[in-house]
This record gives C-alpha cells, sequence and structure tokens, in this order.
C-alpha cells in the first residue's frame, strides 16, 4: 500500500507525474480540481456545499476540503492507497489530513516536493495560446504553432488568456508561497518530506520519483 502527497507550485509538473505513478501503482490520483468538480456533480452534502462557494467565486473552506477528502478516500479504490496531487495546500488543510487519517488507522508513507525555479515555473505558466476561433492550444516551449502566432489548423490568430499572463502566473505563485510552503517545514519536522527537481524531463523525474518510493525502474 502506497499513500503519497506531491506537493510544488502551479506549473512544477505534480500532475503529470501523480497521473504516471497512479496507473502504474493502481491507485487512484486524487487532485483537489478533479475531486470538486465530481462531489458537485454527484450531488452530495459536502459537494453542495462547496459549490455555494465555487459558484461565488470564493475558496472553499478547509474543513469543506477535508471532508471532501475523507468522503474520497472511503471509497474502494483508495484502499491500496493514493496519490494526493497538490492537496494539503494550507497549514489547517495538512492537520486535517493528519486526524483524518488517524481516525482510519493510516498514515502517509512520504510527502514529494517538487522544486522548479521561478523563471522554468513563468516558462510554463506563460507560454500557452490558445485560438479564440477552434479552441485549439499550443505552448509557445513545449507544442510551438507552425505558422508563429497563428492556428495551425484554422489560421486565426492566437492568444494569451489572462489567466496565462505573467502578472497573473506571478500573483498565484505569490498564493502558493504563502500558503503551501510552510507545508514543508510541516512535514520535514515529521520526517515525511522528499525533494526531486521537476526540471528534468517527464522520464527522469519519474525516475527520481520511483526511487523515492521503493519502485526503481
Amino acid at each position: 500500500m502506497t499513500r503519497l502527497v506531491f506537493l510544488g507550485p502551479p506549473g512544477a509538473g505534480k500532475g503529470t507525474q501523480a497521473r504516471l505513478l497512479a496507473a502504474e501503482l493502481h491507485v487512484p490520483q486524487i487532485a483537489t480540481g478533479d475531486m470538486l468538480r465530481e462531489a458537485v456533480a454527484a450531488q452530495t452534502a459536502l459537494g453542495l456545499e462547496a459549490r455555494r462557494y465555487m459558484d461565488a467565486g470564493a475558496l472553499v473552506p478547509d474543513d469543506v476540503v477535508v471532508g471532501l477528502i475523507a468522503e474520497r478516500l472511503a471509497q474502494p479504490d483508495a484502499r491500496r492507497g493514493f496519490i494526493l496531487d497538490g492537496f494539503p495546500r494550507t497549514l489547517a488543510q495538512a492537520e486535517g489530513l493528519e486526524r483524518l487519517l488517524k481516525d482510519l488507522g493510516q498514515g502517509l508513507d512520504r510527502v514529494i516536493f517538487f522544486s522548479v525555479s521561478e523563471p522554468e515555473l513563468l516558462r510554463r505558466l506563460t507560454g500557452r495560446r490558445v485560438c479564440p476561433t477552434c479552441g485549439s492550444t499550443f505552448h509557445l516551449a513545449f507544442a510551438p504553432p507552425k505558422a508563429g502566432d497563428r492556428c495551425d489548423r484554422c489560421g486565426s490568430a492566437l492568444v494569451q488568456r489572462k489567466d496565462d499572463r505573467e502578472e497573473t502566473v506571478r500573483a498565484r505563485l505569490a498564493v502558493y508561497l504563502t500558503q503551501t510552503v510552510p507545508l514543508l517545514d510541516y512535514y520535514r519536522d515529521r520526517h515525511l518530506l522528499s525533494t526531486v527537481s521537476g526540471e528534468g524531463d517527464v522520464a527522469a523525474v519519474g525516475r527520481a520519483i520511483r526511487n523515492l518510493v521503493g519502485r526503481p525502474a
């Protein structure tokens, strides 16, 4: 059984690595955003409560998020373990998770922090371009359009969404630093924290993670 938490800033590659390792281990990848959407769609009591905040454009309170995690971990596919992708985000969530797992007679095996420099994060997060006509998505570094600033499919001029602009990305990273970085000390004090560089290619980062969790390639 493997119970892991993947922490790191937006754009660090947590989701990609969590998805690959979860498939290999046959455990669920539990990402907060996906979990919220699933609970809202299922119209659970906590899902409906979360929706009230989401519809108002407000952050879902920590206790509601932890309650949703409790519901998710109670599902059969989580009995063999899980990978929490980007959760917890705050100390309150980390403390709630610790209480939840203690009540279940479980504990985390490891918390893996993805370390990526700010310039690299900005390159990853600001490089997306979208076609307003057909919806095609490109990335200046990883999947650039063939025709410069125009869509390969329909020829329309590509645009950069507000969420992908540098000032917006910097604001997201600032929130991350304020809320999430204190978690590193929290898990370091509990001797659970390990760090991997998120700046290698996908395969290299994956090998580093597998070595940490005792599944070397």
